[in-house]
């Protein structure tokens, strides 16, 4: 984080829905199980059982919000799932486990299927045909299968209307060998998940421990998460320190509203605010006391689906330094006051104003936001955010935990929840997996293969082995900054190549024996489409050394297409305990090879390398903060070549296509200040790779960047030891 002194694709179109009922078939689920459970059992077999209800499923397409795959597997019969107005769509359910499969029935809505595939597959990838016919007739098909599978898919083929295709019900019968004991879904969050309503006494003492554990535990062990049971809560100031997360524990964040403030400041650290890392606000209504909430934070500390009936302001007491943050899916009534902030990003917000640039402020889907006036004032505003899918949550329905997906959204603008309920699917806590400390790879890897999701409980992990997600809907999702890490130079956390994995708030810390990678999203060489249902990467941070020494070649690679990255810093410390230039050797920080990889809030610092290299066609890329390593010793260190220095942020010359806007590159060679930096950035001249809004800073003149992007921009030489940015529109 910067040290340096403060300054003044088209979306998928498809036709209205239409008004229409069908027929709703006449035997209901309770009675059709009813029904076979009055059928003698054969000796040596159990009885079929419903499989597939309340199981994991997905969906190639829906028509809209109120038809989600989830409708075809919940036992009702008055809800359903339907798909775009196109053939060759699907809707497949994960049972969980392997299962003798016996009958798969269709409740067809009017929109049926003429021609369509029964297909089953042991792993979601691989699949073969149990059923298929081109004369269906629609309503209700009961059909005999055979074979062992864990997933089941009606793949249709050509619709009968002119329609989609709708179902009622998707039902799975079929009976588990029950080979080996299954793991527990929900359960309690442990003792670091602390849950408060409006009568709990002594939140506000609670608030003030946790606080003066955590204020400047940079390092340190502790994790903790506040939740809040939605209700009103009066005369509070929760002050957050490192590691921990405030949440309401509502649908909306006004069903969770506290008369007081949600606090971050640096006295910590002398009214330095670019050390204030690793912390979070969520779907909470704030009343600040005075008005004004403060929130004076850097990077890998985001602010989720909040409304502060008031101002914001992002910077310390004293208006000291600040060093960039995150805003997404919220209300700020009042004005957002930047201050000493050097750089910002906020996506899919209303706002009621911004005051002061600094240095890069990038804005995309924002009600409210400044206009684009890069340079100067250096404001990048975006319409609307490409593609969006909020970050998973944990919250209650009545008395029962759940936690709500939020559906993708394209050219997003504004919040998901001011208009009323937001659209998503909500999952039960009993389909999670407690993940809690202690737990090993093995069991995680297991509760995932069983179809269960997986929730972190604050703590810190260590894994022997590489933590598997290979199921297509996977949700991880961390409480706390819940903190992996991998043991003996494995990689941490790996994603196969299927849809729709979400992975949101958790902090990967690399061990000191050298992993090649730390996460990886998709194996080399994927090509899946997952356009319709992509992986999301959420508040997920990577660290490399600081609180010990760590290795790893490559942070994240990023190798299935469609992937969204959605806030994530990537950091090879440059302070704190076993930093050094070999120390903490990490060459490479993102490295995506995956097509139609969208990042909307990029952060990575200090590798040894390159920070973020691009091999993927059509990458996008909404603000992109960077730090050269501070720690080059020379020169030589860091020569490429014939080019001095590695680039900030690399497009590979095979690329044809690429988009970037809102693009920082700083660098404090504190070590050798005479170094030299070629560029920040490098990209072919090609009329499809294409940036805007970039600039390089060189931190008090210690070392310099000789251009911004490729042979094009000032040299920051000019600037003297003044910090002032050499800036570039666009390019070419």
């Amino acid at each position: 984080m910067p040290f340096g002194p403060s300054s003044a694709a088209p979306p998928h179109r498809r036709p209205p829905t239409a008004t229409r009922r069908g027929l709703v078939g006449l035997v209901t689920t309770a009675l059709l199980g009813a029904l076979l459970a009055l059928v003698p059992a054969q000796a040596a077999h159990a009885a079929p059982v419903l499989l597939s209800q309340g199981k994991q499923v997905t969906a190639s397409s829906q028509e809209n919000g109120g038809t989600p795959a989830t409708a075809a597997v919940d036992g009702d019969l008055g809800t359903r799932w339907s798909s775009a107005f196109s053939d060759a769509q699907w809707l497949q359910v994960d049972l969980g486990t392997q299962a003798q499969l016996s009958q798969v029935v269709l409740r067809w809505e009017a929109a049926y299927a003429k021609a369509y595939r029964i297909e089953t597959s042991a792993n979601g990838t691989d699949w073969s045909t149990a059923y298929s016919t081109t004369t269906s007739t629609g309503g209700t098909e009961t059909l005999t299968v055979s074979g062992t599978a864990r997933h089941v898919r009606m793949q249709g083929v050509t619709r009968a209307t002119g329609w989609g295709y709708s179902l009622w019900e998707f039902q799975v019968y079929g009976t588990t060998d029950g080979g080996g004991p299954q793991l527990p879904g929900g359960g309690d969050l442990g003792p670091n998940v602390h849950v408060f309503d409006p009568s709990t006494p002594g939140i506000q003492a609670k608030l003030d421990e946790v606080f003066q554990q955590q204020e400047s535990a940079q390092f340190g062990s502790g994790r903790h998460a506040f939740l809040f049971k939605p209700g009103t809560y009066s005369g509070l100031n929760a002050q957050i320190g490192f590691y921990t997360q405030i949440a309401g524990l509502g649908l909306r964040p006004d069903d969770t509203a506290i008369n007081g403030d949600v606090t971050v400041d640096a006295g910590w650290f002398n009214g330095n605010a670019t050390q204030n890392f690793w912390r979070s606000a969520e779907n909470l209504s704030l009343n600040p006391v005075n008005g004004t909430n403060r929130w004076a934070v850097s990077q890998a500390a985001s602010f989720r689906r909040m409304h502060v009936r008031g101002g914001l302001n992002l910077a310390p007491n004293g208006y000291g330094w600040a060093s960039g943050g995150y805003i997404a899916d919220s209300k700020i009534d009042g004005q957002v006051g930047n201050y000493s902030q050097q750089q910002w990003y906020t996506r899919d917000s209303s706002i009621g104003g911004w005051s002061n640039s600094v240095w890069n402020q990038v804005f995309s889907g924002v009600n409210g936001a400044p206009a684009t006036s890069f340079p100067e004032p250096r404001y990048t505003t975006l319409d609307t955010t490409p593609i969006s899918r909020e970050k998973p949550f944990l919250y209650l329905d009545g008395g029962q935990y759940k936690v709500f997906a939020p559906a993708k959204r394209t050219n997003a603008r504004g919040t998901t929840w001011e208009s009323g309920t937001p659209q998503g699917q909500s999952i039960p806590l009993s389909q999670f997996y407690v993940v809690k400390p202690g737990t090993s790879a093995a069991t995680m890897n297991a509760a995932v293969a069983q179809g269960l999701h997986l929730l972190f409980t604050p703590g810190v992990y260590h894994v022997d082995r590489t933590i598997e997600i290979n199921r297509a809907g996977t949700i991880v999702l961390g409480l706390g900054l819940a903190t992996i890490i991998p043991d003996n130079g494995v990689t941490a956390m790996r994603v196969a190549d299927v849809d729709g994995v979400r992975l949101a708030g958790f902090l990967i810390d690399a061990g000191p024996v050298n992993s090649p990678t730390l996460l990886e999203v998709g194996a080399a060489g994927a090509s899946a489409d997952h356009a319709a249902n992509p992986t999301t990467v959420q508040d997920v941070y990577v660290r490399v050394g600081g609180a010990g020494a760590g290795k790893a070649t490559t942070s994240i690679v990023v190798n299935s297409d469609d992937v969204i990255i959605d806030h994530t810093w990537v950091w090879r410390a440059d302070h704190g305990t076993g930093v050094g230039w070999e120390t903490n050797r990490a060459d490479y920080g993102v490295r995506v090879n995956g097509d139609d990889v969208l990042a909307t809030g990029l952060f990575v610092e200090h590798f040894n390398k390159y920070d973020v290299e691009w091999y993927g066609e059509r990458g996008r890329t909404i603000f992109y903060q960077n730090e050269k390593a501070y720690d080059a010793p020379n020169q030589a260190a860091i020569q490429n070549g014939s080019t001095r220095g590695y680039a900030a942020y690399r497009v590979d010359d095979s690329v044809n296509t690429h988009e970037a806007w809102g693009l920082g590159s700083y660098c404090n060679y504190n070590v050798d200040p005479t170094i030299i930096q070629d560029h920040g950035f490098k990209a072919p001249v090609k009329s499809g790779v294409r940036f805007h809004s970039l600039l390089t800073v060189s931190l008090g003149g210690q070392g310099h960047y000789a251009h911004v992007i490729n042979d094009t921009g000032a040299s920051t030489v000019p600037g003297g030891t003044s910090t002032v940015p050499s800036t570039v529109v666009s390019y070419p």
